[in-house]
């Protein structure tokens, strides 16, 4: 029990928060945000046990002004149903607080009208969060989708690309629909800004994935795939084709003709270990 509570201590809230629970308490909303901070803390706890059960390196948990945040120091090495359950446990933890709220009020232990804000506030959040955008649940299950298909670079890539189209389309309707409502402006500009950090930070998170690979933070590979590449590859392309979850035969082809083959964890020391990032893939085979 006390391994669990120590998550306690990586709760941070941010300041601007401080300033709209003060707003609420001055314009008598005090049940209603002690409510909604209650939903998205519990939300985020979800992912923070989830990850903690996992072993995941959990660095904070943040409650801001507009939802919430659990920052991890993991990158895409743990076997996917581990995230994909991490990922749910925040969902998931509306349906219990739903059906909860629902027997409270059948034994009158709680209002009518709580009862209808609480469990339409949990439906608000669980919806938002299941928007495919990242960096929001939604998000982040398509991502897992597409790391089956495309490798662990172009399917983070394309996952941010996917998200900015909806994220349009979601812009679109609400200049249709409800131009002048002033939270939905704010929420939409805080989506922006995530998508477009996510795109800034993109090519860390792959360096962090690469590395995580060669220093063997890793899921233990049960799967290979081979890679077939030219040996007038740059080291980086090869490592540019990594996929998540699988262990990777490098097999060289010159003219169409097979000339040798490499380990992953050759690429991954000569790119890291001795600086060799300009390297073409068919000196590697002189030098292993």
């Amino acid at each position: 029990m006390t391994n669990y509570l120590s998550i306690l201590k990586k709760v941070y809230v941010h300041p601007l928060l401080w300033l709209v629970i003060f707003l609420a308490i001055i314009t008598g909303h005090f049940i209603e945000i002690s409510m909604l901070l209650c939903i998205i803390f519990i939300h985020e706890m979800g992912h923070g046990v989830a990850a903690h059960v996992f072993s995941w390196r959990v660095k904070r948990i943040g409650l801001l002004p507009f939802g919430g945040v659990v920052e991890m120091d993991e990158y895409g090495n743990r076997p996917i149903k581990e995230e994909l359950i991490v990922v749910m446990a925040g969902p998931f933890q509306h349906v219990w607080l739903i059906v909860v709220a629902y027997l409270l009020h059948v034994v009158n232990l709680i209002p009518i009208y709580y009862y209808e804000t609480f469990v339409f506030y949990n439906g608000m959040i669980l919806l938002f969060n299941l928007l495919p955008i990242c960096p929001l649940d939604g998000g982040k299950l398509i991502h897992l989708m597409l790391t089956r298909r495309y490798s662990y670079l172009t399917s983070s890539q394309y996952s941010i690309i996917s998200s900015l189209l909806f994220l349009l389309g979601l812009h679109v309707f609400v200049l249709l629909t409800v131009p002048f409502h002033i939270h939905l402006w704010i929420v939409l500009s805080f989506l922006y800004l995530s998508l477009y950090l996510e795109w800034k930070q993109r090519k860390f998170h792959y360096m962090k994935f690469l590395l995580e690979r060669y220093y063997g933070k890793k899921e233990t590979f049960q799967k290979l795939k081979p890679l077939k590449v030219e040996g007038e590859w740059p080291i980086m392309k090869v490592l540019e084709h990594f996929y998540r979850g699988y262990k990777h035969p490098i097999i060289i082809f010159e003219n169409g003709r097979e000339t040798g083959e490499l380990d992953e964890n050759e690429v991954l020391h000569a790119f890291f270990a001795e600086h060799r990032t300009d390297a073409l893939t068919k000196d590697l085979l002189l030098h292993y």
